[in-house]
């Protein structure tokens, strides 16, 4: 329902919705959901495919074994599965209405999920000061694009984590919240799923060649 306020002296016409819109039903959210995640596999798919031809391809520079930290890779591959861990946590607490337990688990994944990408981070700047830059070899190229789509897809699932913590905290856990954690826990899942496929082909597949 929408409304004009009778603007005082001087004073703009304001436009604003009473109450919240109507949200769809939640299987069509949840179906709309999957395809999107369907699309997105499709991103990586590519993302992977151009890996396993460019991946080898160094022009007479660094490879895997010369750049990749195994140790330091697997510490962020553990922030994330525990990040994944804690969100199922959070879920748990989610259907048995613990909206402050719940809370509690959403807190934890966010700082999992922001380890994973310091981390991150980390490496793409130690590299990057080696003077292993995206611009080096086809297979930087690639490394960066592929590695880095993740983290950026993790950024924006952190984004969503704490709105959703907002909203948690202002209207609880109605039905509306619930589909979007539930949304959310798919996008986060479907990340863990892609970064094991990253670990395997791009860091373990690399040091054996």
């Amino acid at each position: 329902m929408s409304t004009t306020t009778l603007p005082a002296a001087g004073e703009p016409v304001r436009f604003y919705d009473l109450e919240e819109h109507a949200h769809p039903e939640g299987h069509s959210t949840m179906l709309g959901f999957w395809i999107y995640l369907m699309s997105d596999c499709l991103i990586f798919a590519i993302l992977f495919a151009t890996y396993a031809v460019l991946g080898g391809n160094y022009a007479a520079g660094p490879g895997p074994r010369d750049l990749f930290d195994l140790d330091l890779v697997a510490l962020n591959t553990a922030m994330l599965l525990f990040s994944s861990l804690t969100y199922g946590m959070a879920m748990l607490a989610m259907q048995h209405g613990k909206l402050r337990a719940m809370q509690g688990w959403l807190v934890v994944t966010a700082l999992f999920g922001l380890a994973f990408l310091s981390i991150e981070m980390y490496e793409f700047a130690h590299l990057i000061h080696e003077g292993a830059t995206p611009q080096r070899s086809a297979f930087l190229s690639a490394f960066f694009t592929l590695v880095g789509t993740h983290g950026l897809h993790v950024t924006f699932g952190t984004i969503w984590l704490v709105t959703l913590l907002v909203q948690t905290s202002r209207h609880g856990l109605i039905p509306a919240n619930q589909r979007r954690l539930m949304c959310l826990s798919l996008f986060w899942h479907f990340l863990d799923v892609i970064w094991i496929g990253v670990f395997t082909i791009v860091y373990l597949m690399g040091m054996l060649r």
